[in-house]
C-alpha cells in the first residue's frame, strides 16, 4: 500500500453521548479492512479516517458504525455538515426539554421524600411524579445501557440505568407489597426520590455538556461565513451577479468598496487598500494595485478594482485555514473521562458483588433470602453514580463562574486540566502583546503653529489612507481648542505616495518621503535625523510639507500594552518559556520582542506556519499554550494544547479558543493558570471522596460488619448516605469560590 493510495477523510458521527461511545466508534472503524487509522473526537462528533479506497469505502464504514449502534454521515461535505448540525440542534432541544421537566417533576418528589414522608398518600404521589421521569425523560439511559450491554461494554449510562431502575422497581414492590417485609420484621421504604433526582442531575450535566459541544463548530461556520455567497463578474458582455460556487479560475471579478473578496487572485485594474488582518494579523491595511495578490475573506476598504480569479473552492488561503482548524480540532484524542473509564470495570463489579451478596446470605445465614435481597438492593442503591456524576460538573461550574467574575471565560474541563501543565506559551504580537491598532507615537514640528497643525489635520481627514486615522486622532486631541476647520481646496490623492491640497493659495502635502523628493521639497537636518531614528525603531514615518520645505514628521506604530512586559517576566519566572509569533516584518518584530523582554521570536509567519510551529513544539514534548486574537491565529489556537483568545479580538479566535481573556489583559493568563490548578485539584478531591464513599459503603451495604457487630445497612440509610456524598461533593466544589487566584 503506497502513500498515494491512502485517502484521509472526515465524517460526522451521530448518536455518541460519552467517551465510551467515541471509543466504540473508534474501535469499530479501526477494525475495518483497509483503514490505516481512525480518530473519533467526541467534542466535535467528527471521525477522521485514513483508509485505502481499494479495500474500504465510506459506505462500508457507515454500515459497520450502524451495526455498532451509531451512524456515520458520508454525503457531500456541506450536506453532511448541515445534517450533523440539524441533528445536534434537535438533540440539544430534546435534551433541554427532558432536563427542564425532570427537574420540575423531581423537585416535589425530593421535598416529600426528605420532609413530608408522613403526609397522606406521600408514597403514591412520589410514585406518580417519578414514573415519567424514570421511564420517559430518562429513557435514553436505559436505551444506551442496553446498546452497550449488547456489545459487552459499560459506561455512566449503565450505572444510572442500574441504580435508578433498581431503586424504582424496589420502591414499587415495597409500595404495593409492604406485607412481604412487614411479615419478616422489616419496615419497607420507597426510594422514588433517589431514582428521579439522579436522572434530573445527570440530564442537567448532559445538557450543559451538549451546549458546550455545540460551540465547537461555531468557529468553522464563522470562517466559512467570511466568503461572500455571491460575487459580481465581468464576462466581457457586462457585469452580472453569480453564486460563489460558479466561479472558475480566469473569471474577472469586480470588487466594490467595503466588500469581502471571494477567492484568491491577482489585481488587473484599479487600486485600493485591503484589510488582510485575518491572514497577517497586522492592523494596517495593504495597498493593492495591478499585479498584486488578493485573498479570499480579506476586506476591501474604500477603493474599487477588478481581479482575475486564480484559486477557488478548497484551494483558497481561507479554505486552507478552515481545513487546518478542522484538522487540529479533530486530531485530539477523545476525552476519556475518569468516571466513564472506571465505569467500564465498576458496573460489572457492582453487579457481581450484588449477586454474590445475595447468594452468600442465602448460604450462610438464617432468613438469608430476606436479608440477602435487602443487602443486594442496598449495594445497588449505594453504588449510585450521583456523587461521581456531580464531581466534575460542579467543580467546573464553580471554576467557570469564578473565572467569569475575574474576566476569564473557560469553555471546558480539558483546558482546565491542561493549563497547569503548560511549559511554553506562544504569543501573537498584534493585539496580544501590543494594542493592535496604529497610533502616533511621536510628532516633530519644524515650525509649530495653530494654522499649520489645522492644515495637516484637515489634509489627513480627507485622506483615504488607513494610517490617516491615527494622525487625525492625535492631531484632534492636540488641537481641540485651536479654532475651526481650515477650508482646503483642490484636494488630490496621489496613489502610493500621499495627498495634497491648497489653502490660501499655497499647496501642502502629506505622505511619504518619495513624494517630497519628487516635488523637490527640502528637509532640515533635524527632521531628517528624527525620521531616521523612527525608521530604526521600525516605525512608519509620515511627512507634512508646503511647496518649499518639510514642516513636520510623525511616527506611527502599534504600541506595546502597559502590562505585557511585567506579565511576560512573571511567566518566565514560573519556568514557562515565552515565544512571540507575528506576520509583521523582522525589524518590527525584533523591536517589540526586545521591548517586551522576549528572547525568541519569529517574524513574517503565515497562519499555517503558526500551527506547524506549534506542532513542532508538541513533537518535542512541550505542552504549548497559544495566545492570540485574530482569524490568522485560529489554526494555531486549535492546534495548541491550551488556546487563549483575547476578548477584544475576532469572534472566530474566541470560538476556537478554550479560554478567553475578556479584557485582553495578559495579566489574566497567570490568574487562569492558578484557577485551573485549583479547579483540577477540586475535581480530583471530589472524585476521591466519591470513590472512597463507594469503596467503603459497598462492603458495609453487602453486610461485612453483620457477623461482628450485627449491623446491617438499611436501604433507606444507604439512600441518605448517597445524598450525603453528593452534598459533600457540592460543598467541596463551593469552597473554590472563596479561594484567591491573584
Amino acid at each position: 500500500m503506497t502513500d498515494q493510495q491512502i485517502k484521509k477523510q472526515t465524517f460526522p458521527v451521530l448518536g455518541m453521548s460519552c467517551a465510551a461511545c467515541a471509543a466504540r466508534v473508534n474501535k469499530t472503524l479501526s477494525r475495518q479492512e483497509g483503514v490505516c487509522s481512525a480518530n473519533v473526537n467526541l467534542a466535535t462528533a467528527i471521525a477522521t479516517v485514513e483508509y485505502d479506497p481499494s479495500l474500504c469505502s465510506p459506505e462500508m464504514m457507515k454500515q459497520a458504525v450502524q451495526n455498532a449502534g451509531f451512524d456515520l454521515l458520508i454525503d457531500t461535505a456541506k450536506e453532511a455538515e448541515k445534517e450533523a448540525e440539524d441533528t445536534h440542534a434537535a438533540h440539544y432541544r430534546q435534551l433541554k426539554f427532558r432536563t427542564i421537566w425532570a427537574i420540575i417533576l423531581s423537585l416535589p418528589v425530593a421535598i416529600i421524600g426528605m420532609f413530608f414522608m408522613d403526609m397522606p398518600y406521600a408514597n403514591y404521589i412520589m410514585w406518580i411524579l417519578s414514573t415519567p421521569v424514570v421511564f420517559w425523560l430518562g429513557s435514553g439511559f436505559y436505551v444506551n445501557a442496553w446498546k452497550l450491554l449488547k456489545h459487552r461494554s459499560a459506561n455512566m449510562d449503565t450505572l444510572v440505568a442500574n441504580s435508578t431502575g433498581i431503586a424504582y422497581l424496589f420502591s414499587l414492590f415495597n409500595l404495593f407489597f409492604p406485607d412481604f417485609w412487614l411479615s419478616r420484621g422489616v419496615t419497607p421504604h420507597v426510594y422514588f426520590e433517589a431514582a428521579s433526582v439522579i436522572i434530573a442531575f445527570i440530564l442537567l450535566g448532559r445538557t450543559l455538556e451538549e451546549r458546550a459541544k455545540g460551540n465547537t463548530s461555531a468557529a468553522i461556520r464563522k470562517l466559512m461565513g467570511l466568503q461572500p455567497r455571491t460575487v459580481i463578474i465581468d464576462d466581457g458582455t457586462g457585469e452580472r451577479e453569480v453564486s460563489i460556487d460558479q466561479i472558475v479560475p480566469g473569471n474577472m471579478i469586480v470588487v466594490k468598496p467595503g466588500e469581502r473578496i471571494a477567492v484568491d487572485g491577482t489585481v488587473t485594474e484599479g487600486s485600493s487598500f485591503i484589510d488582510e488582518s485575518m491572514l497577517s494579523g497586522e492592523p494596517i491595511p495593504v495597498c493593492k494595485s495591478a499585479g498584486a495578490k488578493v485573498y479570499a475573506g480579506t476586506i476591501n476598504q474604500k477603493g474599487s478594482f477588478r481581479f482575475r480569479a486564480e484559486k477557488v473552492g478548497a484551494d483558497t488561503m481561507l479554505s486552507h485555514i478552515i481545513h487546518l482548524v478542522q484538522e487540529a480540532q479533530g486530531s485530539k484524542a477523545p476525552v476519556q473521562q475518569l468516571v466513564d473509564k472506571i465505569a467500564a470495570v465498576f458496573v460489572p463489579a457492582i453487579m457481581t458483588i450484588a449477586v454474590l451478596t445475595f447468594i452468600a446470605w442465602i448460604v450462610l445465614a438464617e432468613n438469608g433470602f430476606t436479608h440477602g435481597l435487602l443487602a443486594a438492593v442496598t449495594v445497588l442503591i449505594i453504588a449510585c453514580p450521583c456523587a461521581l456524576g456531580l464531581a466534575t460538573p460542579t467543580a467546573i461550574m464553580v471554576g467557570i463562574g469564578k473565572g467569569a467574575e475575574n474576566g476569564i471565560l473557560i469553555k471546558d474541563a480539558e483546558s482546565l486540566e491542561m493549563a497547569k501543565k503548560i511549559d511554553m506559551i506562544v504569543l501573537d504580537k498584534t493585539g496580544t502583546i501590543t494594542e493592535g491598532k496604529p497610533v502616533v507615537t511621536d510628532i516633530v514640528w519644524e515650525a509649530e503653529n495653530a494654522d499649520i497643525q489645522r492644515i495637516f489635520l484637515e489634509l489627513e481627514k480627507h485622506s483615504e489612507h488607513p494610517l490617516a486615522t491615527a494622525v487625525v486622532q492625535a492631531l484632534s486631541q492636540a488641537n481641540a481648542d485651536n479654532g475651526g476647520d481650515c477650508l482646503l481646496t483642490g484636494f488630490e490623492s496621489i496613489t502610493g505616495k500621499g495627498v495634497k491640497a491648497s489653502w490660501n493659495g499655497k499647496t501642502y502635502y502629506a505622505g511619504n518621503r518619495r513624494m517630497l523628493a519628487e516635488k523637490g521639497i527640502t528637509i532640515s537636518p533635524v527632521l531628517s535625523e528624527k525620521a531616521e531614528a523612527f525608521a530604526q525603531e521600525a516605525k512608519t514615518v509620515i511627512w507634512f510639507a508646503d511647496e518649499q520645505q518639510a514642516l513636520a514628521t510623525c511616527a506611527i506604530a502599534d504600541r506595546i500594552k502597559e502590562t505585557s512586559k511585567k506579565v511576560i517576566a512573571e511567566l518566565q519566572q514560573r519556568g514557562i518559556s515565552v515565544v512571540m509569533l507575528t506576520g509583521d516584518n523582522e525589524q518590527t518584530a525584533r523591536r517589540i520582542a526586545a521591548e517586551a523582554g522576549i528572547a525568541e521570536f519569529r517574524a513574517e509567519v503565515l497562519p499555517q506556519q503558526k500551527s506547524e510551529y506549534i506542532k513542532q513544539l508538541q513533537a518535542e514534548g512541550k505542552h504549548v499554550a497559544m495566545v492570540g486574537d485574530g482569524i490568522n491565529d485560529s489554526a494555531a489556537l486549535a492546534q495548541a494544547d491550551l488556546s487563549i483568545a483575547m476578548g477584544q479580538g475576532s469572534d472566530i479566535a474566541m470560538d476556537v479558543a478554550k479560554m478567553t481573556i475578556i479584557s485582553s489583559d495578559l495579566t489574566k493568563i497567570s490568574e487562569a493558570i492558578r484557577l485551573s490548578t485549583l479547579t483540577v485539584r477540586t475535581i480530583r478531591e471530589n472524585l476521591f471522596w466519591a470513590f472512597i464513599y463507594n469503596l467503603t459503603g459497598i462492603p458495609v451495604a453487602a453486610g461485612v460488619l453483620y457477623p461482628f457487630t450485627g449491623f446491617l445497612l438499611n436501604p433507606m440509610i444507604a439512600g441518605a448516605a448517597m445524598a450525603f456524598s453528593s452534598v459533600s461533593v457540592v460543598t467541596n466544589s463551593l469552597r473554590l469560590r472563596v479561594k484567591r487566584i491573584r
